[in-house]
């Protein structure tokens, strides 16, 4: 399974970032292969000062190893063994009309000392975080995520739309990071599921990104703004930052594991704003976004 599910998040990354590139048109990604001291390696790809995307990557990685002392505690287990596998990505679009994205989808195995797995799962997601809400590309993109969900159980949507409001919260704002899209996570075979029919769902997933997200690209890059506008934007993207190193899970494993930091914290904007006590106009599109982000909702 480890070896099946690498060579598709191989190809899906060569997919992923030639699309991209074409819809940019200016930037090319950056390749870096890059290798772990203590087992694996990855394949990072950076795209920079594009003409539609300011900064994004694409990145796979495929790690294994001792289990460190501090997930064996988080996993309470001992003498473990571990092999993780995934694909992860963030685009950071130029313009305040095009939202940003997020996606990532990983497989993970546990070893007892003789080499038997113990323990695996699939996890990942999708989720889009807005500057500007253009409510018919949020239902865009939670209708290709339901499609996604139903060719494989009708009931995941809904349970997994309402995960993802709940894991990309910002707690210490009382609001979500984005408008939500699919969160899964410790995805086993049982008595009814196979691991099989969980690859076919994260890969199911996987191969609906481009369709939930490239259309609400080419529907809003050439729309103009203001620098009031673009203020706004690096104000929500400190947020983003915020929920990145203080709540989420990838990040925190990737650096209690000797992660390459680069390809870590590849997620982070390149212009960020921390205003003190900012809060939009009354009455505004930045306060409708706000409202939206305070409440999540059901887009479809």
């Amino acid at each position: 399974m480890k070896d099946k599910f690498y060579d598709y998040i191989q190809q899906l990354q060569g997919t992923i970032t030639s699309k991209l590139e074409q819809v940019d048109g200016t930037a090319k990604f950056q390749e870096d292969l890059w290798k772990r001291p203590e087992g694996g390696g990855g394949r990072t790809r950076v795209i920079e000062n594009g003409a539609v995307f300011e900064k994004g990557g694409v990145n796979i990685s495929a790690v294994h190893g001792a289990l460190p002392q501090s997930m064996q505690n988080y996993f309470n287990v001992k003498d473990a063994d571990f092999f993780a596998c995934g694909l992860s990505l963030v685009i950071h679009p130029k313009s305040p009309m095009v939202p940003t994205v997020h996606a990532n989808w990983r497989y993970f195995e546990m070893y007892d000392k003789e080499g038997n797995i113990v323990d695996q799962w699939f996890g990942g997601g999708q989720d889009l975080t807005p500057y500007y809400l253009f409510e018919e590309d949020v239902k865009h993109f939670h209708s290709v995520c339901k499609r996604a969900c139903d060719a494989n159980n009708p009931e995941f949507y809904s349970s997994y739309k309402k995960r993802c409001d709940e894991y990309f919260w910002n707690s210490h704002r009382n609001e979500a990071r984005g408008v939500g899209g699919l969160f899964f996570d410790y995805c086993k075979g049982t008595d009814s599921t196979t691991m099989e029919d969980w690859y076919n769902f994260v890969t199911e997933v996987g191969d609906s990104f481009l369709e939930a997200y490239i259309p609400i690209v080419l529907e809003r890059k050439e729309l103009s703004y203001t620098q009031k506008q673009r203020d706004w934007q690096e104000i929500r993207r400190g947020r983003y930052v915020e929920f990145n190193l203080i709540h989420d899970k990838g990040t925190l494993f990737g650096l209690k594991t000797n992660g390459r930091i680069e390809s870590i914290l590849m997620s982070l904007p390149p212009h960020v704003q921390w205003r003190y006590d900012y809060h939009p106009e009354k009455g505004s599109e930045e306060e409708r976004l706000i409202q939206v982000l305070r409440e999540p909702k059901d887009w479809v």
